[in-house]
């Protein structure tokens, strides 16, 4: 039994050594890059839904002609 939490012991220390090389590797972006991006989603995000809203009134309108 002790050989075997040994063992899981040990893969869990090694994995969270791989996790924190990695973390060191990774890229991060600038703040600018950040909060333009986030401001394009946001306003294809904005410009979608507006659409989406008058296809369904117009839907509506299409079909409670029916």
């Amino acid at each position: 039994m002790n050989d075997k939490f040994q063992t899981t012991k040990e893969a869990i220390t090694t994995y969270f050594r791989g996790v924190r090389t990695e973390w060191g590797k990774i890229t991060w972006p600038e703040k600018h890059q950040v909060v333009v991006e986030t401001f394009f989603v946001v306003a294809i995000v904005f410009i979608f839904t507006v659409f989406i809203y008058f296809v369904d009134i117009i839907f509506n309108a299409l079909l409670s002609k029916i």
